[in-house]
């Protein structure tokens, strides 16, 4: 019984001992695991989103790139493709659902599409979130577009967490978005 005392103590010490060597920083690394952010651009997930500045519609400035109050999808769309018109309303819920976590910017690649019919799908989905006019692909080749939709979920520290290709359910979609809000 003695024995015993005196082998929890002995741990117990060398516990103290092994915080007391690693206080600060050195602490929280052990128990927060945290990674440190990439330093290499790229349109793959792990990778800092390329960077990109463009007009919505509504004449404000959007920016993609570096630290963000909220994480962001940049949604890659056209109005002709059957599954960016089924998703449409997937997106509009998500928009109004997580509006404090989560920005929205639609990328109507319009060297694909025309400007008239962006803006009837926008009028007829009531789409509410900014829409910018990628009129000569500059952004989607940026990001190695190759099919719409494209969906590319970015961190609030500028990093992408995934890239969806065509559509996903409207409840994976959610529990994407949800998991990209905490990262």
């Amino acid at each position: 019984m003695k024995r015993n005392v005196y082998i929890v103590i002995a741990t117990l010490i060398l516990i103290a001992i092994a915080i007391s060597q690693n206080t600060g920083s050195g602490v929280q690394a052990v128990f927060q695991m945290d990674k440190p952010l990439p330093t290499e651009t790229g349109p793959e997930a792990g990778l800092l989103a390329p960077p990109f500045t463009m007009v919505g519609l509504d004449g404000k400035t959007y920016r993609v790139g570096g630290e963000q109050e909220k994480a962001i999808i940049v949604n890659f769309w056209a109005s002709w493709c059957d599954p960016c018109q089924e998703e449409a309303p997937e997106l509009i819920k998500i928009a109004d659902k997580y509006h404090n976590d989560l920005s929205i910017y639609g990328m109507n690649v319009t060297k694909y599409d025309n400007k008239k019919n962006a803006q009837k799908f926008i009028d007829k989905y009531h789409i509410n979130f900014p829409v910018m006019l990628d009129s000569e692909a500059a952004v989607f080749d940026q990001y190695k577009g190759a099919v719409f939709p494209t969906n590319v979920l970015i961190d609030k520290h500028g990093v992408i967490q995934e890239i969806i290709l065509g559509t996903v359910s409207e409840k994976e979609l959610e529990k994407k978005v949800k998991k990209l809000i905490q990262s």
